[in-house]
């Protein structure tokens, strides 16, 4: 069976600058994956980690990811996971950016993580049930549309990840 994702990796030109931004929190934008969630046992009262996006001034880093990437429209997030951040199996719905763009097909976005830096105990991504693990800074991973994937950090240390989303008709 034919991957529903890609990898590749970049050699990262970017420092530890994301480890300064001013994070927020915001809470997970579907109720009914929250209230799967919570059939499934999860007891928690706060899902995901913290993100600093698109809505907040550009880091300088980020502008050769968007010269880089084949992408018609071009959004980020940078994304922290503190120890104990959880993100159970979802698929990405891509509400604000399909808003922000107009796009109704879902499968026609493509969503790249960057993994900022090195991986680290306890530091865990998996999608459509592979799980991906023991990863550098710079490498990748990409999919289309509402591919399943899930995070978690059960680590002592914060993970780091670059969330970039884009359309383009050749995707």
């Amino acid at each position: 069976m034919k991957p529903t994702w890609d990898y590749g990796s970049v050699t990262p030109w970017w420092g530890t600058e994301h480890r300064q931004l001013p994070y927020l929190h915001e809470p997970f934008n579907s109720d009914q994956d929250l209230e799967h969630w919570r059939t499934l046992g999860f007891t928690q009262t706060r899902f995901t980690g913290d993100m600093y996006d698109m809505r907040q001034p550009e880091p300088n880093w980020i502008d050769p990811f968007q010269r880089l990437l084949p992408l018609t429209h071009f959004s980020w997030s940078v994304y922290r996971m503190r120890p104990g951040d959880v993100l159970p199996q979802h698929g990405d719905t891509f509400q604000r950016f399909r808003q922000l763009y107009g796009i109704s097909d879902v499968g026609q976005i493509k969503r790249y993580i960057v993994f900022l830096e090195t991986w680290q105990s306890g530091h865990y991504f998996e999608i459509d049930g592979m799980p991906i693990s023991l990863w550098s800074a710079g490498e990748w991973i990409s999919w289309n549309g509402s591919t399943p994937h899930m995070a978690a950090n059960l680590g002592s240390t914060n993970r780091y990840t670059l969330q970039i989303t884009g359309f383009s008709e050749n995707t």
